[in-house]
């Protein structure tokens, strides 16, 4: 009876113990799928550090997204600095500057562009080439090549509270050694949004040119 018993105590604690997730690429990735297939809205602040071409910065401000396809990212440092796509078209505007560039979505190879499927219809399988998985803790890294990018990128990594499925982290190394890494935080899931905040209205002086996205 003893013996019963220690033993049934013993799997108990191998059960507990053990991670609250599968481990299986497919299993997470679906878990990562659910997350943001339900949201309509997304907020939340962002670190991106950028390292390559001579240069290393790194940058911070405040990420807003809303289905299908619209994304702000508005900087606080340095203050003023804008990415806003507004389902169409994309623009790019740095203070100081005379001209704001604009360049439609479908020609975008923005290294922020991969985040535009969370709030499309997400399934990392179908959106990352070559995917591999890997987990510490209770984080989860996928590995793979964006598609229509396998020129300009390398490797794509996206950090993931495996349990959750919420993003916390991308990075991308491009093919030509340049590397740029985005952590999130204080993530606000479905926030009031209006689509005037995905409009981009230039300072006065500023002319809208096209152009290519800026580093």
């Amino acid at each position: 009876m003893v013996r019963h018993r220690i033993a049934r105590l013993a799997s108990l604690v191998v059960l507990f113990a053990a991670p609250a997730f599968s481990q299986t690429l497919h299993d997470v990735a679906k878990r990562v799928n659910d997350h943001y297939n339900h949201l309509n809205s997304l907020e939340a602040k962002y670190t991106e550090r950028y390292s390559g071409m001579g240069m290393n910065k790194t940058e911070t401000g405040t990420l807003l997204l809303k289905k299908p396809g619209k994304m702000r990212w508005s900087y606080a440092a340095p203050e003023g600095k804008l990415f806003v796509l507004d389902g169409k078209n994309a623009y790019f505007y740095t203070p100081g500057d005379a001209q704001a560039q604009v360049i439609p979505a479908k020609k975008l190879d923005d290294m922020r562009s991969p985040l535009r499927f969370l709030l499309g219809h997400t399934n990392l399988e179908k959106e990352l080439d070559h995917l591999t998985m890997n987990s510490s803790g209770d984080r989860a890294y996928f590995t793979g090549v964006p598609k229509g990018m396998e020129e300009r990128v390398k490797e794509f990594t996206v950090a993931v509270q495996a349990a959750t499925g919420a993003i916390l982290g991308l990075k991308v190394e491009e093919i030509d050694g340049s590397t740029t890494e985005f952590t999130f935080s204080a993530l606000k899931e479905n926030v009031p949004v209006k689509d005037s905040d995905f409009t981009f209205t230039p300072p006065v002086g500023v002319e809208i040119v096209s152009g290519m996205p800026p580093v």
